[in-house]
């Protein structure tokens, strides 16, 4: 208890530095400007070139999934889940490495540009859907429990957990210029691939989850592991209570 105590006395001695600081007028004028334009549009139109030069496009994705190219969206909403083919609950771009591997093709590294364009596109196509996760579906219930386990358990020599930040607590300080979010409100299990302004990029959920575990000086969880995939059920379910629709790309500061 005593290690998670510092961090939380040194984030109500950031925030009292006030939300104006969270953002430069400069950032605010990019930030506005990128809302108009954002340079992840690039990106998802890229992914879908890819999706169709790799995969053969949304046909064969809806065919792996056994859905209709009209079901596609609400099936693109309802994951991660647990694919009976694969037989795990996986997220989507695991969906698109196992199609690589069934049409004999060199899949993609989850951590790959190429795999981040394509996530982006293929979860565009859910756009304005809200998510639909199943959690009376056993495997995904379970995948559930070990990412709200992950999202508390606290880590590391500072004690730190995802919560320590995300809490009803803490939310609203500022933390690295940053006021902290209610991951539900703020729709992040819906708004992410996204683009980072600064990292310039285009960042996925998980990515992100390892930035923050890096930032605070945790072991990094893989992309793709048990752990990283429940923690994504576990936020995008936070966003599906809100009622929160699915926009892709995002644009994060």
């Amino acid at each position: 208890m005593k290690r998670v105590i510092l961090p939380l006395a040194l984030l109500v001695t950031m925030a009292t530095a006030g939300e104006q600081f969270a953002m430069s007028d400069a950032d605010r004028a990019m930030y506005k400007e990128m809302l108009e334009n954002n340079p992840a549009d690039i990106y998802v139109e890229e992914g879908g070139e890819i999706l169709e030069e790799q995969l053969g496009g949304e046909a064969a994705l809806a065919k792996f999934l056994g859905v209709s190219e009209k079901e596609l969206p609400k099936e693109i909403a309802s994951f991660p889940k647990y694919v009976k083919k694969l037989g795990n609950v996986v997220g989507l771009d695991q969906v698109m490495q196992a199609m690589q591997v069934e049409q004999g093709k060199k899949k993609f590294k989850l951590k790959s540009g190429k795999m981040f364009s394509m996530l982006a596109y293929v979860k565009s196509l859910a756009n304005d859907e809200v998510p639909n996760l199943d959690l009376n579906e056993p495997h995904e219930k379970e995948a559930y429990e070990l990412g709200k386990k992950t999202f508390m358990t606290a880590r590391g020599g500072r004690g730190l957990s995802c919560n320590s930040c995300h809490s009803k607590d803490i939310v609203g300080m500022v933390l690295r210029t940053q006021p902290l979010p209610d991951l539900g409100e703020a729709g992040s299990g819906v708004t992410w691939p996204a683009y980072r302004m600064t990292k310039s990029s285009l960042r996925t959920l998980q990515r992100r989850f390892q930035g923050c575990m890096k930032n605070a000086l945790l072991k990094v969880i893989p992309i793709g592991s048990k752990e990283m995939v429940g923690l994504e059920i576990y936020v995008t379910k936070l966003a599906q209570d809100k009622k929160k629709a699915i926009a892709i790309p995002g644009l994060k500061r």
